[in-house]
C-alpha cells in the first residue's frame, strides 16, 4: 500500500515538472519568435533603406547622364552653327570672286569692243576715196595741186600728210588764215569729216 502511495506522489511530481518544462519551452519560443521578428524587421528595414539609396543613386546617374546629353547637344549645335557660318562665308567669297571675274570679263569685252570700233573707224577712214574727195579742191588748187588758189596761196602738192591735216583742221576751226584765205577755206572744209580730211591729205601728199 505504501508503495502505491509513493508511486502516485512520484507521478504527480513528475507531472508538475513536465508542466513547468512545457511552460518554460513556450516562453522561450515566444522570446525567440519576438527576437526573430525583430531581426526580420531590422533586415527588412535595412533592405528598404538600401533600395531607397539605390533608387536615389539611379536618379542621380540619370540626372548626370541627362546633363551630359544636354551639354553634348549644345556643343553639337554650336559646331553645326559654326560650320553653317563657315559655309555661308565661303559661298559669299565664291560669289564675290565670280562677280569680280565677271566684271573683269565685261571690262575685257568692252576694251575689245572699243578696239574693234577704233579699228573699224580707222578702216573707214582709209576707205574714203581721197581722189574723189579732192575733186572740190581741184577747182582752186588745180588737178595736180600746183595751182595757187586765187593767185594767193602756195602750192599744196608735195606737202606732207601731217602738215596738210594740221592746216585743214586749222581752217575748219577758223584758227588759220593763210594769205587771207581763212574764211574761204573754212567754208570749203566745214563739212569734211576726219576721215575725209585724212583721205584728202593722203592724196595731196602723193601729188608731185
Amino acid at each position: 500500500m505504501l508503495s502505491v502511495v509513493a508511486a502516485v506522489i512520484l507521478f504527480v511530481g513528475c507531472g508538475d515538472k513536465a508542466k513547468e518544462s512545457a511552460a518554460d519551452a513556450t516562453a522561450k519560443a515566444v522570446e525567440s519568435t519576438k527576437e526573430a521578428a525583430s531581426t526580420t524587421g531590422d533586415t527588412a528595414k535595412e533592405a528598404a533603406d538600401k533600395a531607397v539609396d539605390a533608387v536615389k543613386e539611379a536618379g542621380n546617374a540619370i540626372s548626370q547622364a541627362t546633363d551630359k546629353a544636354v551639354v553634348a547637344a549644345k556643343e553639337a549645335a554650336s559646331k553645326t552653327a559654326g560650320a553653317a557660318k563657315e559655309t555661308a562665308n565661303k559661298a559669299v567669297e565664291a560669289t564675290k570672286e565670280a562677280a569680280s571675274d565677271a566684271a573683269d570679263k565685261v571690262k575685257e569685252s568692252a576694251a575689245a569692243a572699243t578696239t574693234a570700233v577704233a579699228t573699224a573707224a580707222a578702216g573707214a577712214a582709209t576707205s574714203v576715196d581721197g581722189a574723189a574727195a579732192y575733186a572740190k579742191c581741184a577747182g582752186c588748187h588745180g588737178a595736180d595741186g600746183k595751182t595757187k588758189a586765187l593767185g594767193k596761196s602756195p602750192e599744196i602738192a608735195g606737202q606732207s600728210k601731217e602738215d596738210l591735216v594740221t592746216k585743214i583742221n586749222g581752217y575748219k576751226a577758223g584758227t588759220l588764215d593763210t594769205a587771207g584765205m581763212g574764211t574761204l577755206m573754212k567754208g570749203q572744209v566745214a563739212s569734211m569729216s576726219d576721215a575725209d580730211i585724212d583721205a584728202v591729205a593722203t592724196y595731196i601728199s602723193t601729188l608731185k
